[in-house]
């Protein structure tokens, strides 16, 4: 209850505030542009003539301004301020606690124009700059929901679904690189180049599938059936 009745306080504050809150030109261009929420997500910060608004995950966020450089996300319960580290000179926002306002911390640094999360990467087919930025958030966590095997299978036979192979292939290679001891990774990328029309990649895969599981009887058909057509090329 007491939770509600704050953030009604600070919303119909805010709506007082943000009628009286001028933006200068200096202080919009010196904070629009996206900001590192995670590795892999980003929030845009930016004006329509002197309202701030913020896009993030796809939808389009207007902040109770309280005032020029203090907003609160009702959408994330939180409060943030600009701010720009002394030492370094780089811009974040800053998420202010509840319980000490006055507190300043870094959390959301502001990112170079241009700058691509993982999984822009990803949708721009840029698959090698996809798994460099996806390998960074493995060494940090590698549980994150980020780097899903099933994920990016299901994905890889999206694509294959639609008969785009390269995609496919794409994405299914970067998936066997975060996960090289699944055999599933490798089955996939098998039957991803055997469809292509590449049954030496196949084949190779195939192996390595069952390298992992020897139990995999579609594997093992393949190689038994084409051993003697590859064996001499490995």
């Amino acid at each position: 209850m007491k939770t509600k009745l704050l953030l009604i306080c600070i919303v119909m504050l805010g709506w007082s505030c943000s009628n009286s809150v001028n933006y200068s030109e200096t202080f919009k261009a010196n904070t629009s542009g996206n900001y590192l929420y995670n590795l892999d997500d980003m929030i845009t910060v930016y004006y329509e003539d002197n309202t701030l608004f913020l896009n993030w995950r796809g939808g389009k966020i207007k902040p109770v301004a309280l005032e020029e450089n203090v907003f609160f996300v009702a959408e994330m319960y939180k409060k943030f301020k600009f701010v720009q580290h002394p030492e370094t000179k780089e811009r974040y926002m800053s998420v202010l606690p509840e319980a000490d306002s006055a507190k300043l911390t870094y959390d959301y640094i502001k990112v170079p124009k241009g700058y691509k999360t993982p999984s822009t990467y990803l949708e721009d087919g840029e698959y090698d700059k996809a798994l460099e930025g996806y390998l960074k958030i493995k060494q940090q966590d590698s549980t994150s929901v980020f780097i899903e095997e099933w994920d990016f299978n299901s994905l890889g036979y999206k694509h294959l679904r639609k008969k785009e192979y390269d995609k496919a292939i794409g994405i299914l290679e970067m998936n066997s690189k975060l996960h090289p001891n699944s055999a599933n990774v490798y089955d996939s990328l098998a039957e991803a180049y055997l469809q292509r029309g590449d049954s030496l990649q196949a084949y190779y895969n195939y192996k390595k599938t069952l390298s992992i599981n020897k139990e995999n009887r579609n594997a093992q058909t393949y190689v038994s059936e084409n051993a003697s057509k590859f064996e001499n090329l490995e």
